[in-house]
């Protein structure tokens, strides 16, 4: 084998693991009949083997060169093998085993566990994974289109659940809109550069290719797709329903990981400018598209954190949360600096713990057909399953961004950034829509700790699910006492 073949072979181990276990996890759903633990072992596994391979190619000693991998020509220039990518990987791996191991149990409850769960779930993260190393927009569209598939998929799980199908209908309708966006913005930027290799088409813009009305037009189209698909303002309207009518732990997995992956893409189009020299050539523009984004990212934590207020369903409420929380993520790439990158890697990993942990919390407290998901069943909740709202009210508190949780920090290195890129103005928005999001989530404290029990009970067992919470738990208190070992790695990869 030659040394590239090499090269190609030990940087893509992550996606290689996740490629051919996807595939073999589906010939087991053919073959294995009714056992469904297999399929539900064999994913923890294969997610488990990905994140080992994965996390070793990060600590390489070698790792220093893997930056500049992407001059090579592997796989064609298609994929990037750049070390911000892999720690991506990461944070959807661990977002996938969280929830894997959280989900059995919820399943089996519902009476619908299916092999085919874990099947889709894999699907899903190989197809993030491709979007954190995609080298050029072809790449990037079909992980993005593969994961939406799988997300369509999962958000109806539950087929015989009205909401469910509704949740899934509503998704495949408007993301089948989102996706005609995608597509055209391709299509002008690829008619106007000659390529959809993100290098040329940085070169092309670099050669005064914004000059060109179509290249402005792709840009501006392929926004607004991505923009759907992070759930921000204007094109939020699917999420709250999407989120509340998909299985518990469909939603904490779409609104975590399937944000971040999105987000990413946003980096990646940011990074790719940045490197070219574009800004140094004309400032104007790339301060015109900060401001576009700027504008949407505040419009999106106003909207989601003001509309949470009025919701009476705690996974409304938290879905209208994970809007806002999209909002402050575009701060990062408003920043369009790497201090601004990985304040989006370090938010990313605080918001996915903080976020599955809650909403695995709820699956553990809802009823067999969905029910009991309103504030008033939290009422007293600390009398009848106390480390439940311990756990809860750590993920509320971090969520509003309070220290000394992760949610502090990832907010704190996302507003400096912006601050640092002259954008003090979006940040004091920010700050204002964390006031406000602190009355719902403290709100769901005053339920559990200061109202008096009602009739409802809660008599679900944790089983594996607590394994998750437990660690979602942990980690949210760790990274809060030691914020720089996310943070250095990050900034280690994107300057």
């Amino acid at each position: 084998m030659t040394n590239e073949l090499m090269l190609e072979l030990q940087y893509s181990s992550p996606l290689l693991i996740m490629a051919a276990m996807s595939v073999i996890l589906i010939l087991f759903d053919a073959i294995t009949g009714e056992n469904k633990k297999i399929n539900y072992y064999l994913s923890i596994a294969t997610f488990a083997a990905a994140f080992v391979a994965a996390g070793s190619l990060i600590l390489s000693n070698n790792f220093c060169c893997m930056s500049n991998l992407s001059a090579y020509p592997l796989s064609m220039g298609m994929i990037s093998y750049s070390g911000l990518a892999y720690l991506f990987d990461l944070i959807f791996l661990a977002a996938g085993l969280l929830v894997v191991v959280a989900s059995r149990e919820y399943n089996m409850r519902a009476d619908f566990e299916h092999k085919e769960f874990y099947s889709l779930l894999s699907l899903a993260i190989l197809a993030m994974m491709m979007i954190s190393h995609a080298n050029d927009l072809l790449l990037l569209f079909i992980g993005i289109e593969l994961m939406s598939i799988m997300f369509y998929v999962l958000s109806g799980y539950f087929r015989e659940r009205l909401e469910s199908v509704e949740a899934a209908l509503k998704y495949f309708l408007l993301g089948a809109f989102a996706t005609g966006f995608l597509l055209y913005g391709i299509a002008f930027i690829y008619g106007t550069a000659g390529s959809v290799q993100l290098s040329t088409i940085s070169e092309v813009l670099l050669k005064g290719g914004f000059n060109n009305l179509y290249i402005t037009l792709g840009l501006g189209l392929f926004t607004i797709g991505l923009a759907f698909k992070i759930a921000a303002f204007p094109f939020h309207q699917w999420a709250p329903d999407v989120y509340t009518g998909a299985p518990t732990v469909v939603t904490a997995f779409m609104s975590t990981a399937g944000k971040a992956a999105a987000v990413f893409a946003f980096i990646i189009m940011s990074k790719n400018m940045m490197q070219s020299g574009i800004l140094a050539v004309n400032p104007s523009y790339i301060f015109h598209i900060q401001m576009i984004i700027a504008v949407i990212s505040a419009a999106t934590m106003l909207v989601g954190n003001i509309t949470a207020i009025s919701q009476s369903n705690v996974k409304r409420m938290l879905a209208y949360s994970s809007v806002a929380h999209a909002g402050y993520m575009l701060m990062g790439i408003v920043a369009n600096t790497p201090d601004g990158w990985a304040g989006v890697a370090f938010y990313s990993t605080a918001y996915m713990l903080m976020q599955i942990g809650a909403f695995i919390v709820v699956s553990a407290l809802e009823g067999n057909n969905g029910e009991m998901v309103d504030f008033e069943h939290y009422a007293g909740l600390y009398r009848t399953r106390p480390v439940l709202a311990g756990v809860m009210a750590l993920f509320m508190l971090s969520l509003a961004g309070i220290p000394p949780f992760a949610g502090f920090f990832g907010k704190y290195y996302i507003f400096k950034a912006a601050i640092a890129s002259g954008f003090t103005w979006l940040t004091i928005i920010a700050v204002i829509s964390s006031i406000i999001s602190m009355y719902f989530y403290l709100k769901l404290i005053v339920f559990m700790y200061f109202k008096e029990a009602g009739l409802y009970e809660h008599k679900q067992e944790l089983g594996s699910a607590g394994f998750s919470l437990l660690v979602a738990a942990v980690f949210i208190v760790l990274l809060g006492i030691f914020p720089n070992v996310i943070i250095d790695i990050a900034r280690m990869f994107v300057y």
